[in-house]
């Protein structure tokens, strides 16, 4: 049912159809903890604002890879608020823009989960490609793609009908997805071919193929479509992809970045960093780094992301838990305890 673990860096971290992952070092100190209906908030250190609740709205969505679960988190208190059975080894995770459902890509058994907000319960369960990873909502929210890592292929889900209405070959282990503003292009970070599939919405065929590094994984792309931030997971640098030049340049971040995401404003673009354990903060004007935010020792495994006009969301694999970092000082100002190995994040 799961593929061979895969070392990466010496820790054997769990990473997209990769299952297992050594205990953390007990020098490490970061104790995992299962995750309740009202799971702690653990404050940061006196440097770092730490406010009793949030100003943001809305649930955030967290699924834990080895739980089969899914955290629902209210985002003005940051509490944890319900734990859903999800599926076998969910990863990726989308919500809909009304918020009504969500979309969980569940790699150990080869299907897609819907969750009905309302109820909190699965009411659909989509059969796609083998160990599903990724899954982004297209700008209009009729299509979900979702990457098969094991099939070398996207699914593309009618979100009306919830059912799959394209299969689109692509490059080699296939991990994440993002849109054009526009929707007409989406662009699949292929771990296994160092490429970004380029992809038309329209004829849903891939058009190009963009030069992205070793082993790219996560990818973004900025609010005028002109570049994607990629992360390259076996080096040492997020690349800038000119989507129409295919022209690369590397950013500096630390070693083992994994995801990328762009804020609204199309200011910064942040990096997930599995070695130092932190998030890289990139100046989009100048292609540097401006600020790196401390998540915690190396173990603590950063690995998805999600940015919103009201906080970034931070998912750390290692430690079990959620960062909520400010957008505007970039301060972390809370850590929420969930359950094993969190992986995708997704915010209504």
């Amino acid at each position: 049912m799961f593929s061979a673990l895969r070392t990466r860096f010496g820790s054997g971290r769990r990473r997209p159809g990769r299952t297992l992952r050594p205990v953390l070092a007990a020098g490490i100190g970061i104790l995992l903890i299962s995750c309740t209906a009202t799971a702690p908030i653990h404050k940061e250190s006196p440097r770092l604002a730490a406010p009793t609740h949030g100003s943001a709205s809305g649930r955030v969505y967290v699924t834990n890879q080895q739980d089969n679960t899914l955290s629902v988190i209210d985002a003005g208190t940051y509490k944890v608020v319900a734990t859903v059975p999800a599926g076998v080894a969910p990863e990726g995770v989308a919500v809909t823009k009304d918020g009504r459902r969500v979309y969980i890509a569940n790699s150990g058994s080869a299907r897609v989960s819907v969750l009905d907000t309302g109820n909190n319960k699965i009411v659909k369960t989509v059969k796609v490609g083998k160990s599903p990873t990724g899954v982004g909502l297209s700008p209009d929210g009729t299509s979900l793609y979702v990457t098969n890592g094991s099939s070398n292929n996207v699914s593309v889900i009618d979100t009306r009908t919830n059912r799959v209405t394209a299969t689109i070959p692509v490059g080699k282990s296939p991990v994440n997805v993002a849109f054009s503003p526009d929707g007409g292009t989406a662009y699949v970070a292929n771990s296994g071919s160092g490429n970004l599939s380029v992809i038309n919405t329209s004829t849903r065929r891939v058009t190009r193929k963009l030069s992205a590094g070793r082993s790219p994984v996560g990818v973004a792309i900025t609010p005028d479509g002109k570049s994607a931030y990629v992360a390259d997971e076996v080096a040492a640098h997020v690349l800038v992809v000119g989507t129409r030049s295919g022209k690369a340049t590397a950013v500096p971040v630390g070693e083992g970045p994994f995801d990328t995401a762009v804020g609204p404003d199309g200011r910064f673009a942040y990096s997930a960093v599995l070695g130092p354990g932190n998030v890289s903060v990139i100046d989009i004007g100048n292609h540097r780094v401006s600020a790196t935010i401390a998540l915690g020792p190396p173990g603590t495994d950063p690995f998805n992301l999600e940015v919103t006009n009201e906080a970034i969301y931070v998912t750390n694999q290692g430690a079990g838990t959620l960062t909520v970092i400010d957008p505007h000082s970039h301060d972390v100002v809370a850590t929420v305890t969930l359950g094993d190995s969190p992986y995708g994040v997704a915010v209504s």
